[in-house]
């Protein structure tokens, strides 16, 4: 079994900066990455961002591009999310999860297992 916690969430104004913390523990041989989802309040949930461990890559939603940055560590089974200029739009509660499938970019759902209880992001206007 792997257990993920992330941390970090909070209420901010637009334009603020905020750093989401993800780490993974238990089973995790076998991973392929780690990812951040969100969902906001009657929307489905949509991904954000992914860092792939085979190649370091990472993989980002149109919506965030410039402006969120993920880091990873493959030996630490941590992931990062540093949000800059945010905005009104970015509200959601932020799901962290690791990758099982060696397939895709990493940003479907359907290639993760393991999620946390997700932390909430507000950005006020």
């Amino acid at each position: 079994q792997v257990q993920v916690v992330e941390s970090g969430g909070g209420l901010v104004q637009a334009g603020d900066s905020l750093r989401l913390s993800c780490a993974a523990s238990g089973r995790t041989y076998g991973t392929y990455g780690m990812g951040w989802f969100r969902q906001a309040p009657g929307s489905e949930r949509d991904f954000v961002a992914a860092v792939l461990w085979n190649d370091g890559s990472a993989h980002y939603a149109d919506s965030v591009k410039g402006r969120f940055t993920i880091s990873g560590d493959n030996a630490e089974n941590t992931v990062n999310l540093q949000m800059n200029s945010l905005q009104p739009e970015d509200t959601a509660v932020y799901f962290c999860a690791v990758r099982i499938s060696a397939g895709g970019l990493g940003d479907r759902s359907t290639e993760y297992a393991y999620w946390g209880q997700g932390t909430q992001v507000t950005v006020s206007s």
